[in-house]
């Protein structure tokens, strides 16, 4: 009878799946996601917008009136509110465009043609539209920017602001580097068992890219048209309480925001397909495929 070396790792004791597993898991659903019929993917669309909307929304409470702590330990906390969309989504079952730039790992294995990966992006992506620019709209008549004596519609405008005004190449980056963590926190919710472990893996990563600035195309999907709602309708008494004016935000403009979303779009598509599905799919799966 052999023994195992005391000093050799036991798979049967690793409560997460090891990285070719993961890598498998992943495959494994990509091919189911392709699988689903269009009106499913697009509702599940629609939850992952308003999921990721909601983090948003969190996020905007919590960082206002952060102005007295530290800059990054204030961008911190916000990230750690936002996460709770990425929660959503991946516990509460949705699908979100931005995670699922790693079916290319089904694709390349040959588990699903190149054709039924652009419908589910498409579908996915139409679905994340409507909920979050839904949930902007919700939020918005809910009255939600007069909170804090307007501080929390200033914070909307403010962050908006500061996005819409994003030069593209900078924006374009800046959308490459957010999903690459979107898709790690998304690759490593895959590894992980239960729906703690799931939680614990996602917060690190949404909360460092929120916190480093960079871009989220389905959060400014809320993000923006939120603030271009406020700028357009809130009332005299919002104005007269934060003591500003709509034309204090000059590059806030539709232009802008679709502009944004645009380029942030295909920087998300790169980041997480080619940088994280890509090159697992190399060291994993390719010999397989």
């Amino acid at each position: 009878m052999t023994e195992t070396p005391t000093n050799a790792p036991d798979a049967s004791r690793i409560d997460a799946l090891l990285p070719l597993d993961t890598a498998l898991a992943c495959e494994a659903a990509g091919a189911a996601k392709a699988g689903r019929d269009g009106t499913s993917l697009f509702v599940l669309g629609l939850l992952a917008g308003a999921f990721i909307a909601l983090g948003a929304v969190f996020m905007t409470v919590v960082v206002t009136g952060a102005g007295a702590l530290p800059w990054g330990v204030g961008r911190l906390l916000g990230g750690m509110a936002f996460s709770l969309g990425l929660i959503l989504v991946i516990v509460g079952g949705a699908e979100l465009f931005t995670g699922d730039a790693l079916m290319i790992v089904a694709c390349a294995s040959r588990r699903i043609t190149p054709t039924a990966l652009l419908r589910a992006w498409i579908l996915v992506y139409l679905g994340n539209i409507c909920g979050a620019v839904g949930t902007a709209a919700l939020v918005f008549l809910a009255g939600q920017h007069g909170l804090a004596g307007g501080a929390v519609g200033q914070t909307s405008l403010a962050i908006a602001s500061v996005k819409a005004g994003l030069p593209t190449v900078e924006l374009f980056f800046l959308g490459v580097l957010c999903n690459v963590l979107v898709c790690l926190a998304v690759w490593m919710s895959f590894g992980a068992r239960s729906i703690a472990d799931k939680v614990l893996v996602i917060v690190p990563p949404v909360a460092a890219f929120v916190a480093a600035g960079f871009e989220h195309s389905i959060a400014n999907m809320y993000l923006l048209p939120h603030a271009l709602a406020i700028k357009a309708w809130a009332g005299p008494e919002f104005w007269t309480a934060i003591g500003r004016d709509a034309a204090a935000y000059p590059s806030l403009t539709a232009a802008n925001a679709l502009h944004n979303i645009a380029v942030s779009t295909i920087g998300n598509l790169i980041g997480g397909s080619l940088m994280v599905g890509a090159i697992y799919w190399f060291v994993y799966l390719r010999r397989r495929a």
